[in-house]
């Protein structure tokens, strides 16, 4: 069970994962890199992890559950040999089990040797691309379908991996930013429709990429520029290089800024942090609400506070307190341990509410169980009044491109009005940004967006997408 940011395992959507990678012109520690990146990464996979590096023609990879530093901890770090390629990942499950041998990267050889390979995504046609590869006598050895990505190259590589990739790509439907690793070359590869970020950095004469530009940051390489959507990105010892797959309208996924990303990250030229600020600033100038203080659930409703503070003239203040040492992998190991784990790692701050009439902002409300014993935390801390406002639309629709949400079960939004989820969470008012409120909060932004999980505009057919129940997961 996993904790962010104060929610259930249950509550809240869940990225996939994260990628990086880097390709340095001589031979060194460039394992330690990428535990840096990884490390940058965590918040977007706490189920496991693992980095492998090319050395000699040859390819030495360690992967495991946990957390990075749990999973290198005892020396397993220093273990990997030094080399001039290495990728990692931190994997959160949305297609296959929660167990080790899912763990990426996926390391395997074929035509073009050891080769490894690192998903961030979800293809909605693995299952039948699965069943096609076993019947050309392909042996599966995990339930992920990144280890479909990872044969689907191999059988159309013929020693090349270029031509692998490019070939496999074709054939995807989904979600997917990669990084792909033989002994002598590093690929970045972002789908058509540059759903996933992915980022290209550089490091003195090292190329470095990564699924955020943060990870970019923490490696010491300065940002350069972003993975188109469709490229095929090549790095080598004769230079860099860049394919296309067919070109289509560009739909990211807009929740990177709502909630996946890191605030400090900048995707396809915008900054996460300012368009959070800025959906706070459009909440305060379409909100009529009396309050005396506004407040942001930690971590990721804070921009939006602080947006609507500046906008309302509402004094911003910190209503919760959040425990910064349970992290996000507390257990809670019994049922009755789950249903009181907020309160475990949020508290209410009496001083600053006790009396008040309080708007609390957080950046979504997916099953509604988190919002509701946040309203009573700060009910029991003594607020007067509660007015829960989230940065983002109301969420209606399951996702299959990356998110661990796939049917209206699990969606507050899909089966009570506003008024009706109001209630459930006991709040006196609750208020959701309009799908076109949070296209305009991101405006900065180079591309278009998906919003299916709110309105249901979804870059494939919805037959596509609810064939994408794959048979292994």
């Amino acid at each position: 069970m996993y904790l962010r940011d104060g929610k259930l395992p249950s509550d809240g959507m869940h990225e996939e994962c994260g990628v990086f990678g880097v390709y340095s012109n001589e031979t060194r520690d460039v394992a330690h890199t990428v535990y840096y990146g990884l490390f940058a990464l965590q918040h977007r996979g706490q189920e496991s992890c693992g980095i492998a590096v090319a050395y000699a023609d040859k390819i030495n990879y360690y992967k495991g559950m946990g957390l990075v530093p749990e999973v290198f901890s005892g020396g397993r770090l220093s273990q990997l040999p030094e080399g001039d390629i290495a990728i990692g990942h931190v994997r959160y499950s949305t297609s296959g089990a929660s167990l080790a041998v899912n763990a990426q990267p996926v390391v395997f050889t074929g035509k073009c040797g050891r080769t490894a390979l690192a998903h961030n995504g979800n293809l909605t046609n693995a299952a039948a691309l699965r069943a096609e590869l076993i019947r050309d006598n392909a042996v599966f050895q995990t339930s992920v379908d990144s280890e479909v990505l990872a044969l689907l190259i191999n059988k159309y590589s013929d020693g090349d991996i270029v031509k692998g990739v490019l070939a496999a790509c074709s054939k995807l439907c989904g979600s997917y930013a990669l990084v792909v690793m033989t002994a002598d070359k590093l690929i970045a590869v972002r789908d058509p429709y540059g759903i996933r970020p992915l980022a290209i950095g550089r490091a003195l004469d090292d190329v470095v990429i990564a699924s955020e530009s943060c990870a970019l940051d923490a490696a010491g390489a300065a940002f350069e520029r972003d993975v188109q959507p469709g490229e095929v990105f090549v790095v080598d010892a004769k230079g860099e290089r860049s394919y296309f797959l067919e070109k289509k309208e560009p739909a990211a996924c807009i929740f990177e800024y709502v909630y996946f990303a890191r605030p400090d990250s900048v995707i396809d030229g915008l900054s996460v942090y300012a368009a959070r600020r800025e959906a706070g600033h459009i909440l305060a100038r379409n909100s009529r609400i009396e309050a005396d203080v506004v407040s942001g659930v930690p971590d990721s409703g804070l921009a939006a506070a602080h947006g609507y503070s500046e906008v309302s003239g509402i004094p911003c203040v910190e209503a919760l307190s959040k425990n910064r040492y349970v992290g996000r992998t507390f257990i809670q190991p019994e049922q009755g341990m789950r249903e009181s784990s907020v309160s475990v790692k949020l508290n209410a701050l009496r001083a600053n509410i006790e009396g008040k009439r309080v708007i609390i902002i957080d950046d979504s409300i997916v099953r509604g169980t988190t919002s509701r014993k946040i309203v009573r935390l700060l009910r029991e801390g003594g607020a007067k009044e509660v007015h829960m406002m989230a940065a983002s639309p109301v969420v209606r629709h399951p996702c299959r491109l990356g998110i661990d949400i796939e049917n209206y079960s699990q969606l507050i939004g899909a089966n009570k009005s506003v008024e009706e989820i109001c209630r459930f969470i006991g709040a006196d008012t609750l208020t959701f940004m309009t799908v076109e409120q949070l296209k305009q909060s991101c405006r900065g932004a180079r591309l278009g967006f998906c919003t299916g999980c709110f309105d249901g505009q979804c870059p494939y057919p919805p037959q596509a997408v609810r064939e994408s129940k794959s048979q292994f997961d």
